[in-house]
């Protein structure tokens, strides 16, 4: 199966830099409209056959052009929204605070999934959630799927999960607002991932794209 994952539009929360990851969550901006009507264009060479979206509604407004291009339903799932950032909610991302909130989803990555972000989630919750909803598209024997998530979850499943991303890779490559990841893969051989907001990924170790300090999510 081939996977794209695909950060949400820009909110005002991403513009202000807060931790905002309760449900319903803000809609978009109007830049973040814009950047949610280019998916259809941006992604043309993509055969999407499914297409889903978490229950915030920053990603169901992101994936709407996009299903109305395609003739296909948003298939909404709790499991792939961003990972909650419990007490920590609404705080700046540049905070202490909001500094620990991505360290600790990047200690996740690297496999220490007890530590749990307070108020909020384990790294076990977090993956286990978002496997389920892997799991679930793998099933449907759709060969392109596209999800429509959010920065920090999809950043720490990929590094979790794709065998050629380690954890100093994600940890430098913000993903933009409707940047997109490709990997490919089944839940049961493992997942590599093929492009990384449309650069090609490294194997893990080896000279790869490099880009900003840890950020905020999304």
């Amino acid at each position: 199966m081939r996977l794209l994952l695909v950060r949400h539009g820009e909110t005002p929360s991403n513009v202000r830099h807060l931790l905002d990851t309760a449900v319903p969550g803000p809609a978009l901006t109007e830049l973040g409209e814009a950047q949610a009507a280019a998916l259809p264009e941006a992604l043309a060479d993509e055969d999407i056959e499914a297409l889903y979206a978490s229950t915030l509604l920053r990603t169901r407004l992101t994936a709407a052009p996009l299903a109305a291009a395609r003739g296909l339903e948003v298939i909404v799932r709790d499991g792939i929204r961003e990972v909650s950032a419990g007490d920590l909610e609404m705080l700046p991302g540049e905070s202490a605070e909001g500094r620990e909130y991505m360290r600790t989803i990047f200690a996740w990555a690297a496999g220490d999934t007890a530590p749990r972000i307070p108020g909020g989630e384990s790294g076990d919750e977090a993956l286990a959630r978002y496997d389920a909803v892997i799991a679930e598209a793998a099933a449907i024997g759709a060969g392109t799927v596209a999800m429509v998530s959010h920065g920090a979850a999809i950043r720490l499943w990929t590094a979790a999960r794709a065998h050629n991303v380690d954890v100093p890779f994600a940890a430098a490559r913000p993903l933009g607002n409707t940047g997109v990841i490709a990997l490919e893969g089944s839940p049961s051989d493992g997942w590599k991932a093929v492009s990384w907001e449309g650069t090609t990924v490294e194997p893990a170790g080896e000279a790869g794209p490099t880009g900003e300090r840890v950020d905020t999510a999304g």
